[in-house]
């Protein structure tokens, strides 16, 4: 427990370095709050691990590990300056897809649950590609976000995988929790962009 309470203290001291430009570490705590400083970045990520438990077997660590990889390219376009399309637009979607992933309880081979994830990672990795600080390291910026994005997706995979074991003991039945969350990520999503 007071590891815990030591991740999120070390977690918030960094998002508020980051954001008021006083990191020290030349480009990781921008990285690192990047992830948590979007809102849509933030339940896309989770709802990535949460899919990824409630698909079980190897997708527990493959779909995450798609996610990161395929975002790293992403990163890569944007620092380059390749031009992408609907890049908030797929952000969004990837958001409301995940959520309706979970909701549906949707389980799809490993090489489309990847695939699909990678898509979607591949947009993320560019918007954190083109808002990278001009003065921040690219990779201390790179290794920050990534970080952020395993501890969200660590996150979400203790959240399926807790929510799953509630739910073999709770009269709702198997899954109900995780779809529950799958509809309030969907819910989410559908505001965000009538809103935004």
């Amino acid at each position: 427990m007071k590891r815990t309470w030591l991740l999120v203290t070390l977690l918030a001291i960094s998002v508020a370095l980051a954001h008021s430009g006083q990191t020290p570490f030349g480009g990781f705590w921008y990285g690192v709050a990047h992830p948590f400083g979007g809102l849509d970045h933030f339940l896309a990520m989770i709802a990535v691990g949460i899919w990824a438990a409630q698909t079980a077997g190897r997708a527990v660590w493959l779909v995450p590990l798609a996610f990161v990889g395929t975002m790293s390219i992403g990163w890569m376009l944007g620092i380059a300056g390749v031009s992408v399309a609907f890049v908030e637009g797929s952000i969004l979607a990837s958001v409301i897809m995940l959520g309706a992933l979970i909701l549906l309880a949707v389980r799809l081979p490993i090489w489309a649950s990847t695939g699909l994830v990678g898509f979607f990672a591949i947009f993320h990795g560019y918007a954190h590609g083109v808002e990278m600080p001009v003065a921040a390291s690219s990779l201390e910026y790179a290794l920050g976000f990534i970080s952020a994005t395993a501890i969200l997706h660590l996150l979400g995979i203790g959240i399926g995988l807790l929510f799953s074991q509630m739910s073999r003991l709770h009269a709702l039945g198997k899954l109900q929790l995780l779809r529950l969350s799958g509809a309030a990520v969907l819910l989410s999503g559908i505001y965000m962009g009538l809103t935004g």
